[in-house]
């Protein structure tokens, strides 16, 4: 289990995080992060350990945007190192995604597989980076649009706070939006 949190349209979006991962801390201890967009940007900063220990008020100031997400970490998947601490945060054509994940994806292995095949690049070894890959290979339009492809795409239960930024952003260069894909859990074969 781990401890996701989000905060939008306020000027001290990274502190108010701050408070809730703290707040969230006894669901998970191995590691925590932050990420701030505004701008068009995204800052972020992640560490091993706890929210009180690692993130003081200096840190906090290197996290400008009026929205942010938050995660602590337990792991159930992926090996406990920094590299798998949350949220994840990539660049990619149309701006920046943050994703701070709650779940398993039963699936993920063979979702991860596919996007190997096809060129991509993983930098951990958590289930939560094929979620963003699929959205920043969204064939939709946006981040957004593709939410609801991936959506259907992942198997298992899940809790997720997105954060994305920039031209290819949800509202195509207009500020930033935090989202929310529900927990829910699919069976594969279900048929209607």
């Amino acid at each position: 289990m781990c401890g996701i949190f989000g905060v939008s349209g306020h000027p001290d979006a990274a502190a108010l995080t701050h408070l809730g991962l703290y707040a969230l801390q006894h669901r998970g201890q191995e590691s925590a992060g932050i990420v701030a967009v505004g701008g068009g940007r995204a800052h972020g900063l992640r560490a091993m350990g706890l929210v009180g220990e690692k993130f003081g008020p200096e840190a906090l100031q290197s996290l400008p945007g009026s929205t942010a997400v938050g995660h602590t970490r337990y792991s159930t998947a992926g090996s406990s190192t920094l590299e798998n601490a949350q949220p994840a945060l990539v660049n990619f054509k149309g701006g920046h995604i943050a994703l701070a994940h709650n779940g398993n994806l039963v699936n993920a292995t063979e979702i991860r597989a596919e996007l190997e095949s096809h060129g991509s690049i993983f930098s951990s070894t958590m289930d939560s980076e094929v979620i963003v890959h699929r959205l920043a290979l969204g064939r939709r339009g946006s981040v957004l649009a593709a939410r609801a492809d991936q959506r259907d795409a992942a198997c298992g239960a899940r809790s997720t706070r997105l954060a994305t930024a920039g031209d290819g952003a949800p509202g195509r260069g207009r500020g930033v939006r935090v989202g929310d894909l529900r927990a829910r859990h699919r069976r594969r074969d279900r048929r209607a």
